[in-house]
């Protein structure tokens, strides 16, 4: 099991057009994380406090599965990863997150993979990612070494 509990605090009068989105993410490791709707779902009208909301969470979750398995199948190949750098994209379709692109850009100290050992540990990484293996939208890595 993983726990989260998320938060939302009425504050001030209930109306669509005003009522405040922000809400709190806390997990069992004792981090709290803003969260709030994505601005583009919600009036302008609306009061928009900085935040993570659920589609960048969801994005974010997937990446970071991914970069974690990355790095340890590196380390268990004797490669040293220096840095891991991933601006992943998700598609949101009209009711769906359909694709997540990850993009990470790795630099190795040491001798760094060819790029056929470095696609592969990509591609056991994506195997090993549980986040990845549990979504039904389609997860594309576009991975290069930096």
């Amino acid at each position: 099991e993983h726990k989260a509990t998320v938060e939302w605090k009425r504050q001030g009068e209930m109306v669509y057009e005003t009522y405040s989105r922000a809400h709190e993410w806390r997990f069992e490791s004792g981090v709290s994380i803003a969260g709030r709707a994505n601005p583009a779902n919600v009036p302008a009208t609306a009061p928009s406090l900085p935040g993570v909301d659920p589609e960048e969470g969801f994005v974010a979750s997937i990446s970071a599965c991914h970069m974690l398995w990355f790095i340890h199948l590196a380390l268990v190949r004797k490669f040293v990863v220096e840095r891991y750098v991933d601006e992943a994209v998700g598609t949101l379709d009209k009711n769906w997150m359909s694709k997540v692109t990850l993009r990470p850009r790795v630099t190795f100290s040491g001798k760094a993979p060819t790029p056929e050992e470095h696609e592969a540990l990509h591609h056991k990484a994506h195997e090993r990612c549980y986040i990845a293996n549990s979504v039904k939208s389609e997860v594309v890595v576009e991975p290069s070494i930096g």
